[in-house]
């Protein structure tokens, strides 16, 4: 890398303009956040975009999210699974439809543009997600109108390790 750099005139400037598009994540240990590990226990970090997965016996899966994209959209603290659908159907919210009116009234699950994917974990907020997405490029970015995506393969991973009931927080 050294050599790539030996012709710029700032080559220190050049690492900060690249820095800010680096990811990065903190590992969160889920002692950290709750008192028992019951069932399993979910952090998902919108700040790093990454969700971490404990089972009940305590092993870790690591999974690369999609989050809001505003403040505004994103909600934070603590939550729980409360229903959980393989090819879910969406409907957009009235808000997702007054920002863009062209949104379908309703998309069937199956359908290939759903945005929520083969696998849905629903919290227990009115209209906040863990889904799955058709659009890998959305993964690692501000892109979501306040739900978490995950790629559609680690959704169905997440989905079949997660029962009803596991205590999740958005952080």
């Amino acid at each position: 890398m050294a050599a790539a750099l030996t012709g710029l005139a700032a080559p220190a400037l050049a690492l900060t303009e690249t820095r800010r598009n680096t990811s990065y994540f903190v590992p969160h240990d889920w002692r950290d956040h709750f008192d028992v590990l019951g069932s399993g226990r979910i952090v998902s970090d919108t700040n790093t975009r990454a969700l971490q997965h404990w089972d009940a016996d305590g092993r870790m899966t690591l999974y690369p999210t999609s989050v809001p994209m505003t403040d505004e959209l994103t909600r934070r603290g603590y939550t729980e699974v409360v229903r959980k659908r393989e090819n879910p159907s969406w409907t957009p919210t009235p808000d997702m439809r007054e920002r863009d009116p062209s949104l379908p009234i309703r998309m069937e699950g199956g359908d290939p543009g759903n945005p929520l994917g083969t696998r849905a974990l629903y919290l227990d907020w009115p209209a906040y997600l863990i889904h799955g997405t058709h659009d890998t490029r959305k993964i690692g970015r501000r892109s979501s109108s306040g739900c978490i995506g995950l790629y559609n393969a680690m959704i169905e991973d997440l989905y079949a390790k997660v029962p009803v009931g596991v205590k999740v927080v958005l952080i």
